[in-house]
């Protein structure tokens, strides 16, 4: 490690004269511009050609812009691959910007603080104990979409990019469905570096108060014990205490039930559409820093810079730490059988925050004369107010030995090799215990969202088979292989899961009947079933007696009869993807 610094060392010093590298924002005297797309790519370009062992800047895949995605890589000795990271006891610390370009500040902020890592010689030795990796900007197509006027409720900067991407997307709600091809750029990258710690930088909306910095992290719950704890106990406490030294008082992200956030701050449930719901699958710690809208802009770079050299700080001193717990919680995925599906935050609060915010009162509107709400920022306050962080699972599953999927399935199947899922092909028919589920009912958004008519509450109807023989083509994720991917499989494809394949819309074929009956022709064949199939018959009676309006109805009755027949179209409403229960044979 001592030689790997003297080659560092030597390495900037042959790079004087360096170029000023002097940033847009420090470049206005009001501290209130943000980088272009075009400033901050070339930013980092001198950058790399001023400290080439120390930093590389590297495409890493296409945008819905036409444009790359980029890649920086920080390394105390030229070090730019996870591998010899990891095998040196370095973690990886991964920091994305720009998802919403409108939120710019961790863009500035990242471009400052790369500088002043490879310059600053008391800064320099962080990067022997970590790697760095940043994404100067995740949405190209919305920071190329610049603008003054959309982020309305924003102080600064003068101009800013757009929320949505190239195809309108919000791309902090594309993690597994993975539309744009700058998520699809983006999980090939996680998956490279799988990172221990994840932070993607944002700019809140919402209530007024007086901090310039808010938090989400992953909600502990989620994590695996031995993360969740790590994540409790020593990290958090780390980085608060880590701003607080820097004069920038933190909170919890501001999200409240009642008016005001004095009805108590509830921990924001992140599903895996979300960075850090996403990057729990893969027992990755994720972070979403949300700095405040109402504060300035060069406050909000300002705090930004100081929280992530906080993280910096933090993942160096807690290394050992950090390593041990992610092992674990590798290791405890690899034994798990059992996961959940969904959660929800619980209505008990575990803990108080002194909270620092603004007496809030109403009065009457200049615009419709009805009572506004406002916040005084001439009555500041301090006071506890209870804080709700503990999630409990709604849905579990037993986890089967594998999943078959057939390959007619593409775009699942290429989502879940994207995100590091082994996949056997199935050459010759399989044999074997399995379950099937039938889609019994589900409710769907009236309105599209992402792009999407969303499902969720998914009633199933399991059938189970001593024997199935799955014919080919066909795919086999078998659980046992999957190693960190294993959770990700299993939320992608059980349909109960808050942001499975099915909930987004990946099967929707099979939810609609593709062959039916004319009622006068079907009546007799109708008939003559019953006449033959006496035990059917009686079914129907029983639920005649059940259900009054299907006693009332004739046609409902025929209904009825067509799906307890052989005519009735096997595929309507089954899951295609297939639980296997028994062993996989190794194929040919």
């Amino acid at each position: 490690m001592f030689l790997a610094s003297l080659l560092l060392a030597a390495a900037l010093m042959s790079s004087a004269p360096t170029p000023p590298l002097r940033t847009p924002f420090e470049r206005d005297p009001a501290h209130n511009t943000t980088a272009t797309y075009a400033e901050c790519v070339a930013f980092y370009k001198e950058l790399a050609a001023a400290y080439p062992a120390a930093v590389q800047l590297r495409a890493a895949g296409p945008t819905d812009s036409g444009q790359p995605l980029h890649e920086v890589v920080l390394s105390a000795d030229g070090t730019f691959d996870p591998a010899t990271s990891r095998a040196q006891g370095r973690p990886i610390l991964f920091v994305q910007n720009g998802i919403h370009p409108g939120e710019p500040e961790g863009i500035d902020a990242s471009m400052l603080l790369a500088r002043d890592l490879l310059r600053d010689k008391k800064l320099r030795p962080l990067l022997q104990k970590l790697t760095l990796v940043i994404i100067p900007v995740y949405n190209v197509d919305g920071m190329l979409n610049r603008n003054a006027t959309t982020r309305v409720n924003q102080d600064g900067p003068r101009e800013y990019g757009f929320r949505g991407n190239a195809r309108h997307l919000d791309l902090n709600r594309d993690y597994v469905k993975q539309d744009s091809r700058n998520a699809r750029s983006f999980a090939a990258l996680f998956q490279k570096w799988r990172p221990e710690v994840f932070v993607e930088t944002h700019t809140s909306n919402g209530a007024d108060y007086q901090y310039t910095m808010t938090l989400i992290a992953t909600q502990h719950n989620k994590l695996a014990p031995a993360l969740g704890q790590y994540l409790q106990g020593q990290l958090l406490p780390a980085l608060y205490q880590g701003m607080a030294q820097k004069h920038w008082p933190m909170t919890p992200y501001v999200d409240f039930e009642g008016e005001t956030p004095e009805s108590g701050l509830r921990a924001f449930l992140e599903s895996p559409r979300y960075s850090t719901g996403y990057a729990a699958l893969f027992n990755s710690i994720g972070f979403m820093p949300e700095t405040h809208m109402l504060k300035p802009f060069g406050q909000r770079v300002k705090s930004t810079y100081d929280l992530l050299l906080t993280y910096l700080e933090t993942v160096a001193a807690q290394a050992p730490a950090l390593l041990a717990a992610r092992a674990a919680a590798d290791q405890a995925l690899a034994a798990q059988a059992q996961f959940a599906l969904a959660w929800e935050v619980e209505n008990t609060p575990t803990a108080t925050v002194p909270f620092r915010g603004y007496e809030a009162g109403h009065r009457p509107s200049a615009v419709s004369g009805q009572p506004r709400l406002y916040y005084d920022r001439a009555r500041p306050y301090t006071r506890p107010v209870p804080y709700y962080n503990t999630a409990r699972a709604t849905a579990r599953v037993a986890a089967p030995v594998a999943y078959l999927i057939p390959a007619a399935w593409g775009e699942a199947l290429d989502n879940l090799r994207r995100n590091g899922v082994v996949l056997r092909e199935l050459k010759t028919p399989l044999t074997g215990p399995a379950d099937a589920y039938i889609i019994e009912d589900y409710k769907t958004t009236p309105r599209p969202y992402e792009g999407h008519y969303l499902h969720s509450q998914v009633q199933l109807k399991t059938q189970s088979s001593a024997l199935k023989t799955i014919e080919g083509p066909a795919f086999v994720a078998v659980l046992a292989e999957q190693g960190p991917a294993a959770r990700y499989l299993v939320e992608a494809l059980e349909p109960q899961a808050t942001d499975s394949f099915f909930a987004w819309g990946f099967f929707d074929s099979v939810l609609q009947q593709k062959e039916h009956y004319s009622d006068y022709v079907f009546e007799d064949l109708a008939a003559e079933f019953l006449a033959k199939n006496p035990a059917v018959r009686q079914q129907l009676d029983a639920a005649k007696q059940a259900d009054p309006a299907l006693a009332a109805s004739g046609p409902r009755q025929l209904e009825w009869v067509y799906q307890h027949s052989p005519y009735a179209e096997p595929g309507y409403r089954r899951y295609p993807v297939l639980r296997w229960l028994g062993p996989v044979p190794a194929q040919p």
